[in-house]
């Protein structure tokens, strides 16, 4: 049991950093990022490309691959979102679907569908106090942590968070404050490139790199965001832990595969019973 738990912890943290992804842009745009699969899997091949092809060492690869898809995602933004940021929310869901599978022919069409994986050593299993710790789900935790903690003390210690909830509560008010609209959505667009491709690098290292890697974990990072709370997206944080916890205590009743299932249950529950989420508030319409 405590292997499981321990293994929902880190698929938890690494559901937790597309989560967080999906809520920060939730929160500033008012709609539904589906493209947060394909931006996984353009940031895991980003870093494959720098660590394999161009033969850096891979924490060297990871940071730049993740600073590139930061900058890929802004100029997404730039050139899909911004000329349609007054159109309704379904609308931009929409075409994030688009950029979704405009990304994924990408990589289908540079890399091919053969999977892949970083140029790293291999390593033995740890064993502690009965547990089975693989030297990828340290590293998983360790960066995710780092990564979890960067954003918090930028969105609750920094003025630019303070815009970005500013901008998330009213947009119209903190503009008349002097905030710049379109300065934090491009930022919010890189935030997300950025845990995009940390989180497709550590999937990546766990499992191999494949074109459909990121469609894996969209659903689940829906669903742990959904179960935070859309209105506060630092809440996507446990809810991918417990959404983690859940998909693999789900294997002892039923086989490995059918774990994405738990993911599509739990959200339309929370659909149905509680739509703000675990920690969230019903938004006021006016």
């Amino acid at each position: 049991m405590m292997q499981i738990l321990f293994n929902g912890l880190v698929t938890g943290m690494l559901v937790a950093l597309p989560a967080l992804a999906v809520a920060l842009t939730f929160s500033v745009l008012r709609f539904a990022n589906f493209a947060i699969g394909a931006m996984i899997t353009a940031g895991a091949y980003l870093v494959y490309t720098l660590n394999v092809v161009l033969g850096l060492p891979l924490i060297v690869s990871g940071i730049l691959g993740a600073a590139l898809a930061g900058a890929l995602a802004a100029v997404i933004d730039l050139l899909v979102f911004r000329p349609l940021r007054d159109r309704s929310a379904v609308t931009l869901m929409v075409a994030s679907i688009g950029v979704s599978f405009i990304l994924e022919n990408i990589v289908r069409f540079v890399a091919g569908n053969t999977p892949v994986g970083y140029d790293v050593a291999l390593s033995r299993p740890w064993r502690w106090a009965g547990l089975r710790i693989n030297v990828e789900q340290v590293q998983a935790l360790v960066v995710c942590l780092l990564a979890l903690l960067v954003v918090w003390v930028i969105f609750r210690r920094s003025r630019l968070g303070r815009a970005m909830r500013a901008i998330a509560d009213n947009a119209p008010l903190a503009a008349t404050r002097g905030v710049s609209r379109q300065q934090i959505v491009t930022v919010t667009w890189a935030m997300s490139g950025v845990l995009a491709a940390l989180s497709g690098t550590l999937i990546g290292l766990d499992a191999t790199i494949d074109p459909q890697m990121g469609w894996l974990y969209a659903l689940p990072a829906f669903a742990a965001a959904i179960l935070g709370g859309l209105t506060h997206p630092l809440a996507a944080i446990p809810g991918a832990l417990v959404m983690g916890v859940l998909s693999e205590a789900a294997t002892l009743v039923m086989p490995a595969h059918y774990r994405i299932m738990v993911a599509f249950v739990l959200m339309s529950l929370l659909l149905i019973l509680r739509p703000a989420g675990l920690f969230g508030t019903r938004w006021l319409t006016r």
